[in-house]
């Protein structure tokens, strides 16, 4: 192990929130976390420029997806049912509300939207997409779900001033 690195994220790390929060619990407000992640990302692209801040969103964003898959959904689930239990958790978990808009699945290719996206519904207009963090998530769960590699790509998003985020979901040969 790299003496260098302080810290491996594991799932248990996440902790005892019930224990730890009896009186708040596990909810907070949506501006709480748009605060850690957008302060987060000013730093990294003034620190790295915005490439390099834009890939470790991303990267953040796959290993959560690929923790988040393993320890809440069913990966033994046929394609439609997995998109199910995908779209109940996201729900559930306040993450938003996912759309299967279209599927191939001879080549395994999708367009999917998240509506009342955590991270960027209601922002204003930026001129750019910003769900780096969310192109790495959705590549870490069908990561785990499928043992192959996607390229998720945000075409739609609040910060081009669309009122929805479109992910164009395709397998990598």
């Amino acid at each position: 192990m790299d003496k260098s690195v302080k810290y491996n994220f594991r799932w248990k790390d996440l902790g005892d929130i019930a224990l730890g929060r009896p009186n708040l619990g596990p909810l907070t407000q949506v501006s709480v976390y748009r605060l850690m992640q957008y302060t987060m990302r000013d730093i990294l692209e003034k620190r790295y420029g915005a490439v390099e801040a834009n890939k470790i969103f991303f990267d953040a964003g796959f290993l959560a997806g690929t923790e988040f898959c393993k320890h809440t959904l069913d990966k033994s689930l046929q394609f439609n049912d997995f998109i199910s239990d995908l779209t109940r958790k996201l729900l559930q978990f306040g993450i938003g509300v996912l759309r299967l808009e279209s599927a191939n699945l001879d080549n395994f290719s999708l367009m999917l939207t998240i509506s009342e996206d955590l991270d960027c519904s209601g922002l204003p207009f930026y001129g750019v997409p910003v769900c780096d963090y969310d192109e790495g998530f959705i590549s870490g769960i069908f990561h785990v779900y499928s043992g192959r590699t996607f390229e998720v790509k945000e075409i739609d998003c609040w910060g081009t001033g669309e009122r929805t985020c479109r992910f164009s979901v395709k397998l990598v040969n």
